[in-house]
């Protein structure tokens, strides 16, 4: 019997910066539609920031989404593969990118799973509560990217490799 796949979904950012909350904001919209179409493979989590701590729970997932907002100039999304990365962190450990974190993975517990990074544009970050009307349009778009590429997931372990960028 196929071990079924595991798929994280982690949002992070802060709600109280405005749009820099859209990767929380995405979390708890899909804590809405998991039950809804009962995919039980997929779990969530969110944080302010990506901390080191995170590694371990990247390591008990087959595949990652890490979602947060972006100041970039892209149109209301961007779906890309995460690269494991050493990078050196300069003055904290408390604040480290996707790759960083997947990279202490694949060093601490021999586990690197297929990982996305799904940013999300964002235009006001003061410090207030709720998304721009202007971010609530590009969440509105990521959601249904996500949701479609969640469906597409089978949770049964498939022997090939995982290309979720298709």
């Amino acid at each position: 019997m196929k071990k079924p796949l595991k798929v994280l979904v982690y949002g992070y950012g802060n709600p109280g910066r405005q749009d820099d909350g859209i990767g929380n904001e995405m979390v708890d919209m899909l804590n809405e539609w998991i039950p809804e179409h009962d995919v039980s493979c997929i779990e969530t989590d969110s944080n302010y920031q990506l901390n080191i701590e995170d590694a371990e729970k990247v390591s008990e997932n087959d595949v990652v989404i890490f979602v947060d907002a972006s100041k970039e100039d892209i149109s209301e999304y961007k779906f890309s593969k995460v690269i494991p990365s050493g990078e050196k962190v300069e003055f904290t450990m408390h604040a480290v990118s996707p790759g960083f974190v997947v990279d202490l993975s694949k060093k601490l517990f021999n586990k690197t799973p297929d990982a996305y990074l799904l940013q999300i544009r964002g235009y006001e970050w003061d410090f207030k509560e709720g998304l721009s009307a202007n971010a609530k349009l590009n969440l509105e778009q990521a959601y249904q990217f996500l949701t479609r590429k969640l469906s597409e997931l089978s949770c049964i372990r498939v022997n090939k490799s995982i290309n979720m960028l298709d």
